[in-house]
């Protein structure tokens, strides 16, 4: 029979001092369960677009293998079509400019205070996201170890070969808390939001389960241990399907306008060019004192 944990508002913090704490990450401290959109914003900004336009056809096949096969077949696909070939420090350079703001902009206030005020000395995220992926915001944003999916690479070490060492999920996150927390108590508070997360649950001092809520409260900016200052990334939104989708079918036809609208209006006299910019879907709004005219009398 499957352990019953309590749920996450069930947590008092005033019952007993907590030191540690171990949590997954997609669906308990981020509000959305699905990593799709951050393997998606790898494949796009440290690959390209076909890449990206082949992660978004197979994910209806990822969906039939997560729900009717296993988590674990859903995901070793996932990273393969992601990452084979990618080199590690483009990965590496998305995984700092890029996913760091929409992971921050989608972590949720409940958990984050449970697991921020219970792992007062030590906190760890054990997630099935490959470690690359992830390393950077929970380190730098949740002040966090992570503990996450191992990629195989080759050519020393310079790119990924798509598959995976061991996809974290079910047993092996409890192989992972246990060695991570070896020759000491095992983590005071342990929190997750599927059975594949019970494992590791059921050896902390205490659990809890977080209710699937997508429209859950965030986590304001300023709450968390660091900011996203500078974001290096093609696309502002989070990238769930839908959005994807209208955005790489977009991209092709953006292009084009954007040519046209830079070549067409080059051979135009600049008195007329608001008429055109306004023809073309440009607006263009001038603030502050213009420029004095090229022959009036400049002393300086």
């Amino acid at each position: 029979m499957a352990p019953r944990f309590p749920p996450v508002s069930a947590y008092d913090a005033s019952l007993r001092t907590r030191r540690t704490a171990a949590a997954d990450l997609d669906g308990t401290l981020l509000a959305s369960s699905s990593a799709f959109p951050y393997y998606f914003l790898i494949a796009l900004e440290a690959g390209s677009y076909i890449r990206a336009l082949a992660l978004l056809l197979v994910s209806p096949l990822l969906l039939v293998l997560y729900v009717g096969v296993s988590e674990a077949a859903a995901i070793a696909l996932l990273v393969f079509v992601t990452f084979a070939g990618l080199r590690a420090r483009d990965v590496e350079a998305v995984a700092r400019g890029v996913l760091p703001r929409h992971y921050a902009a989608g972590v949720r206030a409940d958990t984050w205070e449970v697991f921020r005020g219970a792992g007062a000395e030590r906190r760890v995220v054990v997630t099935a996201s490959p470690a690359v992926m992830v390393g950077e915001f929970v380190r730098e944003f949740l002040g966090a170890e992570v503990a996450g999916t191992e990629l195989e690479t080759f050519a020393d070490g310079k790119r990924f070969t798509g598959r995976i060492k061991a996809v974290l999920v079910g047993k092996r996150k409890r192989e992972v808390v246990e060695k991570l927390f070896a020759g000491g108590d095992m983590p005071d508070v342990g929190l997750g939001d599927r059975e594949s997360d019970h494992d590791f649950m059921a050896i902390c001092k205490e659990a809890y389960m977080v209710p699937t809520d997508k429209r859950a409260p965030r986590a304001s900016p300023g709450s968390l241990l660091s900011r996203a200052i500078f974001h290096d990334g093609r696309l502002v939104r989070r990238p769930d399907p839908p959005q994807a989708f209208f955005a790489l079918a977009y991209l092709p036809f953006g292009f084009v306008i954007a040519l046209l609208r830079v070549f067409l209006n080059l051979p135009i006299p600049p008195h007329l060019v608001h008429h055109t910019y306004a023809l073309m879907g440009i607006r263009l709004a001038v603030r502050g004192t213009p420029p004095p005219a090229p022959n009036a009398f400049n002393p300086y």
